[in-house]
């Protein structure tokens, strides 16, 4: 510090007296200060401390002896990714005042926030030769407004992030993820029969079950990812990609499995669902807002077909929901219209090379909308229950047009029929067949009903039972596309089935690839072994039919002999007598 020039007529002793009284009550005041006192040098990197006064021993636990000659970042014990830290290091390069709230770490281990001032101390030169550090401890100011702060952002009930915290977090992940070239999964989560619950139960009941499935929400995802509670029993989660990972399939599962467990109130166990609507960063949105209520929307889109599953958000999800009300609308007069129609696939004997049955595949012609592709409108049809009464139009129209094959000559020929999971369940299927073949004068052998595997597995007894009851009428029996699904053979052999039509997927690499082989010449052995028939489906080439041949498979069908054409041109081929 510069001295102060004498005061004119003071005497030198009374002067050096004064300034020594003034440097002892300097000294008092800082050992007596409440607020953590240091003083260090102003020599970097380390500027060691040269002084603490009895605050700071008191505040941090160390004493002075175990505090001077050391850097002041062992208070930090290590946490030294602070923003604060920033500003003091730059105001100590730049040898100027400076201040920042840092937490600091006692000597036991426990933390504490402190809002640190330093300033620069000059010699009678000008040059910084120290730097005196005062500190406040703030914590409990601090706990206040961590407290404050975490009722404006979480949920009460739950502790969950609210509203507000979610957009926060959704906004820094998304300036992550365009860093990093990665993608963030938004779910929107919506519980599954939680009003029922709630309104039956009771809101204890409710809020038990809500801060369960939060629990679990959290106990199931990632450190990285974030769970909301939107309010009610809407969640929103944020998934987030890792560097070398992708977000797949599993997470979710995971999730709805979770959810689905049961849940004790009152000594009651109670199960709940699920439905996610999922829209991804930057796919489907960079708006914080867009990307939730776009989640929203795929939610509700997995309400609409039945609950319990996860759907992902698509730009034309509006249009798709315009273009199932107009298809919807539009079936319910197609078939007094006329504008259902039939063409029919041959199926053909390997050994004989004749043309001995064909398969009945459903189109639709609609005035405005032409051919209307079967994916379009058998779903809807399905959803609807309108594929009960165009299945039993099929079924009529088939039996009709082979009588009429039959009364042409070809007296032996028979149809196949796909029958839908609506059709199979229905009560009145066993009438609906029984007047098919009344009404076209055929015998029940002509008659191919084709079901899939993963239809009749869904219940299996009364598939059985059903299949039993089929049988007794004498139609023919056949599983469609199998290999496909996931029958076992401790089931495969209780069905009264006649034909295992070999899936063509399998068909399509028969020559290529050995596992496909290896499978079609197993299904051929089983389905022999078992005293059924093999039809192979799909067949394109003359390859695939010499394999087909050499493994001994009865009938195919596929694009190498016809495509599937109208009941003329079906007509027309058998008049040629055309085969293989």
């Amino acid at each position: 510090m510069t001295p102060e020039p004498e005061q004119p007529g003071m005497p030198q002793a009374e002067g050096n007296a004064a300034r020594l009284l003034e440097l002892r009550l300097l000294q008092r005041s800082v050992e007596a200060s409440a607020n953590a006192m240091v003083i260090t040098s102003a020599a970097g990197p380390d500027f060691v401390i040269e002084y603490v006064n009895p605050a700071f021993e008191r505040i941090t636990g160390f004493s002075a002896a175990e505090s001077l000659g050391r850097n002041c970042k062992f208070l930090q014990a290590g946490d030294d990714e602070q923003e604060g830290l920033v500003e003091i290091r730059r105001a100590l390069r730049e040898q100027r005042a400076g201040n920042a709230v840092l937490r600091n770490y006692r000597k036991d281990g426990t933390p504490f926030w402190n809002h640190l001032y330093i300033a620069p101390v000059t010699d009678a030169q000008g040059t910084v030769t120290h730097f005196v550090a005062s500190q406040y401890d703030v914590t409990e100011t601090r706990s206040v407004q961590e407290a404050l702060h975490h009722l404006a952002t979480h949920d009460p009930l739950t502790g969950l992030p609210n509203r507000t915290l979610l957009h926060d977090r959704l906004q820094r992940m998304m300036a992550a993820a365009q860093r990093h070239n990665s993608q963030i999964w938004v779910v929107f989560l919506d519980l599954d029969r939680f009003k029922f619950f709630n309104d039956s139960l009771g809101h204890k009941a409710g809020d038990t079950f809500l801060k369960t499935v939060a629990e679990r929400l959290q106990h199931v995802l990632r450190q990285t990812d974030t769970v909301a509670r939107l309010g009610g029993d809407e969640f929103v989660l944020l998934l987030s990609e890792q560097p070398g990972t992708r977000l797949n399939f599993v997470l979710l599962d995971r999730i709805a499995h979770a959810i689905g467990q049961g849940i004790t109130f009152e000594q009651k166990e109670f199960f709940l669902g699920c439905s996610m609507g999922v829209a991804a960063y930057p796919a489907d949105g960079v708006n914080a807002n867009a990307l939730i209520e776009r989640a929203d929307l795929a939610m509700f889109q997995a309400k609409e077909r039945g609950r319990g599953n996860y759907q992902f958000y698509t730009a034309d999800m509006n249009a798709r929901a315009l273009e199932r009300l107009r298809i919807d609308n539009a079936l319910r007069t197609a078939l007094e219209r006329g504008e259902m129609l039939l063409q029919y696939q041959p199926q053909l004997d390997l050994e004989s090379g004749r043309v001995v049955g064909m398969e009945a595949l459903l189109r639709w012609h609609h005035p405005d909308m032409g051919l209307v592709p079967p994916d379009r409108f058998i779903a809807v049809a399905e959803e609807t229950g309108l594929i009960v009464p165009i299945g039993d139009w099929v079924l009529r129209t088939a039996c009709r047009q082979v009588r009429a094959l039959h009364d042409a000559g070809f007296a032996q020929m028979r149809v196949a029929v796909n029958l839908s999971a609506r059709q199979f369940g229905h009560r009145e299927l066993l009438a609906s067949i029984e007047a098919a073949l009344s009404e076209a004068g055929i015998a029940p052998r002509f008659l191919e009903i084709e079901l899939t595997e993963s239809l009749i597995m869904k219940d299996v007894d009364q598939a059985i039972r059903i299949l039993n009851d089929l049988k007794c009428l004498g139609v023919t029996l056949s599983i469609d596309d199998f290999g496909t699904g996931y029958s076992s053979l401790a089931y495969l052999k209780r069905f009264p089935l006649d034909i295992l039509k070999i899936d063509r997927s399998f068909v399509a690499d028969v020559n290529a690839d050995p596992d496909d082989a290896a499978i079609v010449a197993s299904i051929i052995s089983l389905a022999h072994n078992l005293r059924l028939k093999v039809i192979a489906e799909g067949v394109e080439t003359g390859e695939q039919l010499a394999y087909l041949r050499q493994l001994g498979c009865d009938q195919m069908q596929g694009y190498y002999f016809s495509k599937p054409v109208a009941f003329d041109g079906i007509e027309l081929l058998m008049r040629s007598g055309r085969g293989l």
